[in-house]
């Protein structure tokens, strides 16, 4: 880890934060509960016991693995169904096969994103390829919610497949920090991930001892999710570890800075850095369903039932008609 990197982070650009910029203050950390998900793969609930007012538009986050399956063991989830927003499947290390009942998907591995936008709905499946489960191997990625505002709800599907060579790479002053722009905005250079809801994803590897200030939209909330390592978080320092969710409060810059020292199997801190701009609609949520009312939520699981939302596709071996 991480797959997408750079020998020399100062031939890169370099961000940089205006003098008059102020600090967003650390409200909260928390530490993410270990839970199963799918078929049975080992994930972390990143926002568990966050107020939704500071995730907004962010409605949940697992960071999958970091493990290494032995032969046979390598699990995904069943064919299921999404409405009502997006998912952004980011693989760090191992390999994951998507499809959907719309003909869409495709394979992602090292360093890559796969952003699904559910709109209407649709089925869905995510799982390792049979050469993995045959032959074990390390697994690693997030996926993360973001929601969609009551008039996209309902928009056709969509994927953008994004490649671990296309996220827009920069780099701190004194080039300690690597920064992946996965999708959104920093400091003038763009992401490759096109979003309907106004995001910034990045992934910030640190050195052991670096520090970065980063500029950070006023409208966009701010949170640091740390995958590993150890650190601190905000101009208070606040002490910050794997497994645990900083949330900020307003301002217009945010600052991350690496512990100097570092455990031997984590020899950099691994840091994900999310901003969106608040939807602030009503926002009724049960399973795969996001939408803005109960009634709505109901007459998607309806839908579902009815096989409104697709059905699963015979090429792959499976009955067609749902779940």
């Amino acid at each position: 880890m991480p797959a997408v990197t750079v020998e020399n982070p100062l031939t890169l650009p370099r961000v940089t934060v205006q003098n008059d910029a102020v600090a967003r203050p650390v409200l909260a950390v928390t530490t993410a509960p270990s839970g199963f998900e799918g078929e049975g793969f080992p994930v972390r609930r990143a926002f568990a016991g966050i107020n939704y007012r500071h995730l907004d538009p962010f409605i949940m986050m697992d960071q999958m693995g970091e493990v290494e399956y032995a032969p046979g063991e390598p699990k995904g989830t069943p064919w299921h169904p999404h409405r009502g927003f997006e998912t952004v499947t980011y693989i760090i290390d191992g390999v994951f096969d998507h499809r959907d009942s719309n003909g869409g998907g495709g394979t992602i591995t090292n360093g890559d994103t796969q952003w699904m936008t559910a709109g209407a709905g649709l089925l869905h499946i995510e799982a390792p390829p049979e050469h993995l489960v045959v032959s074990g191997g390390l697994f690693h990625g997030l996926q993360l919610w973001v929601n969609l505002p009551a008039k996209d709800k309902m928009m056709a599907p969509r994927y953008q497949d994004i490649r671990g060579g296309s996220v827009q790479l920069l780099t701190s002053q004194d080039g300690g920090a690597l920064l992946r722009v996965i999708a959104g905005e920093l400091d003038g250079h763009q992401g490759p991930g096109i979003t309907h809801t106004p995001i910034t994803m990045i992934h910030a590897t640190l050195a052991p001892g670096a520090e970065v200030t980063l500029p950070w939209r006023e409208d966009f909330n701010g949170l640091a999710y740390v995958m590993a390592g150890k650190g601190a978080v905000g101009a208070e320092r606040r002490p910050v570890h794997v497994g645990q969710t900083a949330v900020f409060g307003t301002g217009s810059s945010l600052t991350v800075r690496a512990d100097e020292q570092q455990d031997s199997n984590t020899p950099d801190l691994e840091v994900v850095l999310l901003g969106g701009r608040p939807i602030r609609e009503p926002m009724a949520h049960y399973g795969p369903f996001v939408m803005n009312t109960r009634e709505e939520l109901q007459q998607a699981f309806e839908d579902f039932q009815k096989g409104r939302l697709g059905t699963i596709p015979a090429v792959h071996g499976m009955s067609e008609g749902g779940l």
